[in-house]
């Protein structure tokens, strides 16, 4: 299986988060990119290309141009106001408040173009969020061109940013982008299977009213964890995607008994809907030393996690999500690959 990496994205290197109401040291940074890559060198698993240059285009078929604009002036914007560093958001428009006016500061860009204050940005962040991007877009040309798999080594990760927000670590949703360039190289359908520990909101936000996309999520149950605000289970889609967004929420604790039920359920609506291919937006942090999950799935069961996801008989492409055990990753990532690979 062929991996698709560039270096471009270990430019954004955040030194800090806000998670639990505190400022603490950022968990999702460069290693995590370098344990996967490293990992998969040891292994032997295959070529590791750098990404072809996509351009814009592909990005505007998923994002608002007003928000590709404001992450494209982000770092012009902020050091012009006087501002250096990492940028945080402080104030959004909530219930109540306008959310139509396009505000002039930064201050009042970041708080429209965000939905959490956890998620730092600085100089280099959307050129590598571009360089993420492109590297999903690799995997997918890989997989239309007829490779029977490809991974997309993403960071940072994409399924929490919608059409017009970041938030969660994510700025371009990777799997979203790679998904509609999929459609409009001619797959009639595609499904997107998301296995991180937290609801993909933002690639549910982005299809949710569509039938030729399908979107599936295993994850936490957001009553009690993040993203909070969506990922249940009565949301179902909308007008001509209603019955094409599947949700199932799982209450902290569950082991690979619970989680792959869930796995199995989801595999078998992706049947049904009978897609061209699949992109697995590959979470690895529902694994049960990861520091921000309550899941607890182990080393093997990634292994196993890998061979049902091969039983769907797709051409799949892998994008990397989440994952924060970083002396787990590689390990855990390579387990999932190898045992597609052997499925």
């Amino acid at each position: 299986m062929k991996t698709v990496f560039s270096a471009g994205q270990l430019a954004h290197d955040p030194r800090h988060e806000i998670s639990d109401g505190e400022l603490k040291p950022a968990v999702e940074i460069p290693a995590r990119a370098e344990i996967v890559r490293a990992r998969i060198l040891e292994a032997g698993m295959g070529d590791i290309l750098a990404p072809e240059e996509f351009g814009m285009a592909p990005l505007a078929r998923v994002h608002d141009a007003g928000y590709l604009d404001f992450l494209d002036s982000f770092w012009t914007r902020w050091t012009e106001a006087g501002r250096g560093g990492e940028a945080f958001p402080f104030v959004w428009p909530v219930r109540g408040l306008r959310a139509d006016p396009v505000p002039d500061h930064i201050d009042g860009l970041l708080g429209r173009y965000s939905f959490d204050a956890g998620t730092p940005m600085g100089e280099e962040t959307f050129a590598a969020a571009r360089a993420s991007a492109n590297s999903a877009l690799t995997g997918a040309r890989l997989v239309a061109g007829g490779d029977r798999a490809a991974f997309a080594l993403c960071r940072p990760p994409g399924h929490h940013a919608a059409a017009d927000y970041y938030g969660g670590y994510c700025f371009l949703n990777n799997a979203a982008i790679a998904a509609q360039w999929l459609r409009d190289a001619g797959a009639a359908r595609v499904a997107i299977f998301d296995v991180d520990y937290h609801h993909g909101n933002g690639t549910q936000a982005i299809f949710y009213d569509r039938s030729d996309v399908l979107f599936l999520s295993v994850h936490a149950d957001p009553r009690e964890e993040y993203p909070y605000f969506l990922g249940h289970a009565e949301e179902t889609g909308i007008g001509a995607g209603e019955g094409f967004n599947v949700n199932y929420p799982l209450a902290p604790g569950a082991d690979w008994g619970v989680w792959s039920a869930a796995l199995d359920a989801g595999l078998e609506r992706i049947a049904r809907f009978a897609p061209d291919v699949l992109v697995v937006s590959l979470g690895l942090d529902p694994y049960e030393k990861d520091p921000i999950s309550r899941f607890r799935l182990t080393q093997d069961d990634f292994t196993r996690l890998g061979a049902r996801l091969a039983r769907a008989g797709l051409p799949t492409l892998f994008v990397l999500e989440g994952g924060y055990a970083v002396d787990a990753l590689g390990v855990n990532c390579v387990n999932t690959l190898t045992g597609f690979e052997a499925g």
